[in-house]
């Protein structure tokens, strides 16, 4: 088990959805994945705005303070996490962007937390993780990626693992199928967790949709079984978090995936038509962003096992 301090956090409000206008003229193509819809980034800077100011706590007494990211570019979704009874406020960021590590360190130290780790759910394709830059910026925090994922990090987890802040933790479920190293990080069910539980997708789920399977290392079999077996077995009310999202939703439920994706709703054999369908573009940043992800965002570390 990962041993973290942890953040105080009180309110219980949870995020809602929020959408982006629905003109055509606001979408670029976006296909890293696996769908080609994104809002317009001067649409995406007012909706950071809301954003950034959105918390989420659960209504059941949980100590976890939730802030919801988003960076437009890529339409990226960045998760600071912490647990506020505990003195020293101690935070985890779940996939950061490097062009955003400057507004993530602003908020950390305008709401007096200490962050301790930054992670990501996979080796991502379509932007750089900021991992790299917060160590360089807070040389003590530790960089933590699945092990599976063959990439570079202080801490390198395998499916199980617990990351604990304070007295709250993430699970780390494999999910692989989007990539090799995908992970799904999930709350905890004891005293003092979110209620519902809460579940950082990645890629993996996204809100009516899922990640696409036809490049590094994807396999859409792999990915359906993946949902199935480690998030649709989350309790229906579960929340889901994604890394990205394209039309301006936030947050879903296990329960609402499990009915109304077009994708992982259906049987296997459908899904891999669908996926076999896709037919989508070269990812634009692939060739950039996973070899400096790779080295965990151009950061050279020390590599160590849980």
């Amino acid at each position: 088990m990962i041993r973290f301090r942890s953040l105080l956090s009180s309110s219980s409000s949870l995020v809602s959805r929020i959408a982006f206008p629905a003109s055509s003229s606001s979408r670029l193509t976006f296909p890293a994945c696996g769908l080609a819809a994104c809002p317009n980034p001067s649409q995406g800077s007012s909706f950071l705005a809301r954003a950034m100011s959105a918390v989420a706590r659960s209504p059941g007494g949980s100590n976890l303070l939730l802030k919801q990211l988003f960076e437009s570019k890529s339409c990226t979704y960045t998760y600071l996490l912490a647990d506020v009874a505990h003195p020293e406020k101690p935070a985890v960021l779940i996939d950061p962007v490097d062009q955003t590590v400057d507004r993530d360190l602003s908020l950390i130290n305008e709401l007096g937390l200490k962050l301790i780790y930054a992670m990501n759910t996979h080796c991502h394709a379509d932007h750089i993780t900021g991992t790299g830059l917060l160590k360089k910026k807070m040389p003590e925090v530790k960089s933590i990626i699945s092990k599976d994922s063959q990439a570079k990090a202080d801490i390198l987890i395998n499916a199980g693992d617990k990351i604990q802040f304070g007295n709250l933790f993430l699970e780390a479920r494999a999910t692989p199928g989007h990539t090799a190293g995908c992970v799904t990080f999930v709350t905890g069910d004891g005293p003092n967790h979110p209620n519902p539980r809460m579940a950082f997708t990645g890629d993996t789920l996204l809100i009516r949709g899922c990640g696409r399977t036809d490049f590094q290392g994807g396999n859409s079999t792999q990915l359906y079984k993946s949902v199935h077996s480690q998030i649709f077995s989350l309790p229906k009310d579960t929340l889901i978090y994604p890394c990205h999202d394209y039309k301006g939703y936030t947050v879903s439920t296990v329960g609402e995936e499990m009915l109304y994706n077009p994708r992982l709703s259906k049987d296997e054999a459908t899904f891999q038509k669908i996926m076999e369908g896709l037919n989508l573009p070269y990812p634009k940043m692939i060739d950039i962003a996973v070899p400096a992800n790779l080295v965990c965002g151009l950061q050279e570390s020390s590599v160590r096992s849980v």
